[in-house]
């Protein structure tokens, strides 16, 4: 059995490699901006419908990894 695709991938050459939602060019950290700032999930969603809450959830697991040095690109 086969793990699904990864949600958070690193492409050289897209935003400069930096941590991005998959398909995207939207990055974690501005996922993470935004939510810091007070938007809620409904309102990124909203502003950006290429996401889903599936996303918003793997970028908030991403951070939570990365602050602990669990995970990285």
């Amino acid at each position: 059995m086969s793990s699904p695709p990864p949600l958070i991938t690193c492409t050289p050459g897209v935003r400069s490699g930096k941590p991005c939602v998959a398909g995207t060019r939207i990055t974690v950290s501005d996922v993470l901006e935004y939510l810091a700032s007070g938007m809620s999930q409904d309102e990124i969603l909203s502003d950006f419908p290429d996401l889903s809450p599936e996303h918003i959830q793997a970028v908030r697991d991403f951070g939570i990894e990365r602050s602990k040095g669990l995970s990285g690109c």
